[in-house]
C-alpha cells in the first residue's frame, strides 16, 4: 500500500489510512483554522465530508480541529490539502509531511453553549469547559459568536461574572510580584482620545510603585493603549521580558497578546471585534481576569459616562461599578471606581500615532499640550495612589502633579520604553485634509461614536498614523469655513471615504445658532 499516492486505488483504502500532503493556502481566516479540500476528492468521499464539517487534522504528532471549505476551482489538486494561515501555524507541519483526516468529536462544551443560549445559568466548571475548547480551537467562530451573544446584555448575573472571571484566570498564566501593593488602572473605553494610561503609569512608577500595565489592542475603538504605545516602543513582550522591565523600572506598558494572561479572553475579544459590541458581564470578567493574571492587587477603573460614550447613563455606570466591586472582592482585588465626563473626546488626536503625540506633549510639558488630557491623567493618577493605605484624599493628585511638573514622569516613561526595546517618535500620515464647517455658530454637541467612526474609516488603528485631530469642544465658536476636524490617512481612498462619511453625518459636531 502506497500512502503517498492515495489516488492510485481508492477502493483499497480505509479512511484511517488516507493521507494527503499539505500546502499553505495563504489565506487569512482571522483566528479560525480552516481546511481546504477539492470537491469530490478521496478524503471527502471516504469520510462523507461536506462544507463546514468540523475535521480533525493530524500530522507529526499534532492535531487541530478545522472547519472544512470545499474548493470547486482548480487551484487545489484532488490529492492534496491546504490549510489557512491560522491552521498552518497551529499544526506546524514539516516539509513533505502527510496528514490524516477524520470527523472531529463534538466539543466538550457543545451542551454548555446550547444551555446558555436557552437561558441557563453557568457555573465555573461549565465556563471552564467552554474556555478549554476555546483554547484548543474546538469551537468555530459561529459557535463563539453565539456564546458571546448569549452572554450579552443582562443575560449574565453577578455570580456568573465571578465564575467566568475565575475560569479565565485558570486557563492562563499568573504573574507573582511578591508581597506589597501592585497598582493598575483601566478605562472601560468608549471615549475617543482618552489616552491617560501612559501618563498615569509613568507618574506612578516614578513615585517608586509597581505598576505592570498590560493592555489589549483596540476592540471597537480607533486605538487602544497597546496600539498607541506600539508607535513609540516594542509592546509585544514575553512574560520573562516583562518581568525584567518591571523589576528594572517599576512599570511597563505592554500588550498582553504575547503573554498567556487570560488568553481565552483574547480570543473572545477577537470575536467581539467584528460584532462591534461587548457585554457588561464579559467586560468585567475580561478586565479583572487580566488584572489578577498580571499580579495586580489594587486597580482603579475609570468609567466615562456620556450620551455618546460606551456607558451612556449614571444608572448604567452604577450597574457596572457594582459588578466590578462584587467580582473584584470575590477574586481578591481591591477595586476603586471613578466616574468621569464622557460627553466629548479627550485630547486632540484620535488614532494610535495622533494620540501618542498628545501623550508626549503632556509628558514633555509643552505649552500647547492638551490641557484636558493632562488634568484627567492627574486625576486618575491621584485616584490610583489613593488606593494605597495611608494616602489621604487629595494627596495623591498633589503627588502626581509634582512628579509630572518636575519631568520625573517623562524620564520614567523614556526609561520604560528603552527597557522594552527603545523609544521612537510616532509617525505622521501621508494624506491630511480638513472637514470644514458648513455654517457659523457654537458647538452644541459632539458625537463620540461618529467621531470614532471617522477615525476608523480613515484607517485607524490598522494604519498607525491614521485617524483625526479635533481641537473643538462644546461651547466653542466656529465660523463657516473653519476646520471642524482634520482627517489623517495613509491612502487617498481612505481619506475620501472618511470625509464622505463625515459630510453625510453633520451631527458629528452639531453647530447651533447662526451668529
Amino acid at each position: 500500500m502506497n500512502e503517498t499516492n492515495p489516488a492510485a486505488g481508492p477502493d483499497r483504502y480505509s479512511p484511517e489510512h488516507i493521507r494527503l500532503p499539505l500546502r499553505r493556502a495563504g489565506i487569512d481566516t482571522y483566528r479560525q483554522p480552516v481546511l481546504y479540500l477539492r470537491e469530490g476528492c478521496l478524503v471527502c468521499r471516504a469520510e462523507g465530508f461536506a462544507a463546514l464539517t468540523r475535521v480533525k487534522v493530524t500530522c507529526g504528532g499534532r492535531e487541530i480541529v478545522a472547519i472544512l471549505n470545499v474548493v470547486t476551482g482548480d487551484w487545489l489538486g484532488p490529492c492534496e490539502a491546504a490549510l489557512s494561515d491560522a491552521a498552518w501555524q497551529a499544526l506546524a507541519p514539516q516539509p513533505g509531511a502527510l496528514a490524516g483526516f477524520a470527523h472531529a468529536d463534538p466539543p466538550e462544551s457543545a451542551g454548555v453553549l446550547r444551555a446558555k443560549v436557552f437561558g441557563e445559568r453557568l457555573d465555573e466548571p461549565r465556563f471552564a469547559a467552554v474556555l478549554r475548547d476555546v483554547m484548543t480551537a474546538r469551537l468555530s467562530d459561529i459557535e463563539l459568536a453565539a456564546f458571546v451573544t448569549a452572554c450579552a446584555g443582562d443575560r449574565m448575573d453577578l455570580d456568573e461574572s465571578v465564575a467566568l472571571t475565575r475560569a479565565m484566570i485558570e486557563v492562563g498564566e499568573r504573574l507573582d510580584w511578591g508581597p506589597g501593593p501592585v497598582l493598575d488602572k483601566h478605562c472601560v473605553g468608549g471615549l475617543p482620545g482618552n489616552r491617560t494610561t501612559p501618563i498615569v503609569v509613568s507618574i506612578v512608577a516614578a513615585l517608586g510603585h509597581r505598576v505592570p500595565k498590560t493592555s489589549s489592542r483596540a476592540i471597537t475603538s480607533p486605538a487602544g493603549t497597546a496600539d498607541v504605545m506600539a508607535t513609540m516602543t516594542n509592546v509585544d513582550l514575553e512574560s520573562d521580558t516583562l518581568r525584567v522591565v518591571v523589576e528594572r523600572e517599576g512599570g511597563c506598558l505592554a500588550s498582553g497578546g504575547r503573554m498567556r494572561l487570560s488568553p481565552a479572553d483574547d480570543i473572545l475579544i477577537q470575536i467581539e471585534r467584528p460584532l462591534d459590541f461587548d457585554s457588561d458581564g464579559q467586560m468585567v470578567a475580561s478586565i479583572l481576569s487580566k488584572k489578577v493574571a498580571a499580579g495586580s492587587t489594587h486597580v482603579l477603573i475609570d468609567i466615562p459616562v456620556g450620551i455618546t460614550a460606551k456607558i451612556r447613563t449614571p444608572a448604567a455606570a452604577d450597574a457596572i461599578a457594582r459588578r466590578l466591586a462584587f467580582v473584584g472582592e470575590a477574586v481578591g482585588l481591591r477595586v476603586g471606581v471613578r466616574y468621569s465626563d464622557g460627553s466629548q473626546p479627550v485630547g486632540r488626536g484620535i488614532g494610535p500615532a495622533l494620540e501618542a503625540h498628545d501623550v508626549l506633549a503632556v509628558l514633555r510639558g509643552i505649552p500647547y499640550a492638551p490641557a484636558d488630557l493632562r488634568e484627567r491623567a492627574l486625576d486618575i493618577a491621584g485616584a490610583v495612589l489613593e488606593l494605597l493605605p495611608g494616602v489621604a484624599q487629595g494627596a495623591g493628585r498633589a503627588q502626581a502633579a509634582a512628579v509630572l511638573a518636575s519631568g520625573a514622569a517623562l524620564h520614567k516613561f523614556m526609561a520604560i520604553c528603552n527597557a522594552q526595546g527603545g523609544f521612537r517618535e510616532p509617525g505622521v500620515a501621508r494624506f491630511v485634509r480638513p472637514l470644514l464647517a458648513a455654517s457659523s455658530g457654537t458647538i452644541a454637541c459632539i458625537n463620540n461614536r461618529q467621531l470614532a467612526r471617522v477615525a476608523k474609516l480613515a484607517g485607524a488603528p490598522r494604519d498607525a498614523a491614521a485617524g483625526l485631530v479635533c481641537t473643538l469642544r462644546e461651547g466653542d465658536r466656529v465660523q463657516r469655513g473653519d476646520p471642524l476636524l482634520v482627517v489623517h490617512a495613509e491612502s487617498p481612498g481612505e481619506l475620501a471615504y472618511a470625509l464622505e462619511y463625515a459630510h453625510a453625518h453633520p451631527d458629528i459636531l452639531t453647530i447651533a445658532g447662526e451668529y
